[in-house]
């Protein structure tokens, strides 16, 4: 029988790790062998050395670059395995003006937000059956435009979408997608960036940890849901852009 597998991207380094950690030590999920991928091959190694006990296969990939997806395509014809959940976490954000920001950076984060996420779910999905779950890191970015944070939010918008709608298309199939909605979290993402490696002073208030964000997040995807959120106050967010025209909040963001 084919091997039943998870595969997670970005795994390297904040929600990832912390993803992989929580499907190893979770009495909810046995897999054969988890698919873990990111640029830094050591902290691949780091996390192998940790989990003495999951196999693992280590795929050291740059997400951005179209010869790195073909490899994972041709590996998943290669292998044939029974995709169980699909965790695509990788993703990039820069802060400032759009202007302001590389043309280089602004590219490589619709690269990997949108176009790497867009193919990596659908290569999988030809490997997925019932009772399959997909999560995909979209952010309370999607809920509404945001100034500095232009392309990202921007991005982040693309994912939500493009999740609830195929949630709907896939459901027929026994398979789940779930939106992962965060809000700020402590992890490295604020030192990639910004320039100065700090959010928006509003933000501080609402820093979430890693795991909890992560626990919601898997225990929604079990559930079938379709957008998963920790915390009220970023529910109260998601409520609020429904509630107020963008243009009005956009009248209080700087």
């Amino acid at each position: 029988m084919n091997k039943k597998i998870a595969i997670v991207t970005g795994a390297s380094s904040g929600l990832g790790k912390e993803f992989v950690k929580q499907i190893c030590l979770s009495k909810s999920y046995k897999f054969d062998e988890i698919w873990i991928i990111a640029r830094r091959t050591n902290r691949l190694e780091q996390i192998k050395r940790t989990f003495k006990n999951q196999k693992f296969r280590l795929l050291t990939l740059d997400l951005s670059k179209k010869e790195c997806l073909l490899e994972y395509a041709n590996l998943l014809e290669q292998e044939k395995p029974n995709v169980k959940l699909l965790i695509n976490n990788a993703g990039l954000g820069k802060i400032g003006k759009f202007s302001d920001i590389k043309i280089e950076d602004n590219i490589n984060m619709i690269d990997v937000n949108i176009k790497a996420l867009t193919y990596l779910t659908q290569e999988t999905l030809n490997y997925m059956n019932k009772s399959s779950n997909i999560i995909q890191l979209a952010s309370v970015a999607a809920f509404l435009p945001q100034p500095n944070f232009t392309v990202y939010a921007a991005t982040k918008s693309y994912v939500l979408n493009f999740t609830r709608a195929l949630n709907r298309e896939v459901k027929r199939r026994g398979i789940s997608v779930t939106a992962v909605c965060p809000g700020p979290i402590e992890t490295e993402f604020f030192k990639v960036a910004s320039d100065s490696g700090l959010p928006k002073s509003f933000k501080k208030f609402f820093f979430t940890p890693a795991n909890k964000v992560v626990a919601r997040a898997l225990h929604d995807s079990r559930r079938g849901k379709e957008i998963s959120m920790y915390g009220m106050s970023m529910k109260g967010l998601r409520i609020l852009a429904k509630i107020l025209p963008h243009r009005v909040i956009l009248k209080f963001i700087k």
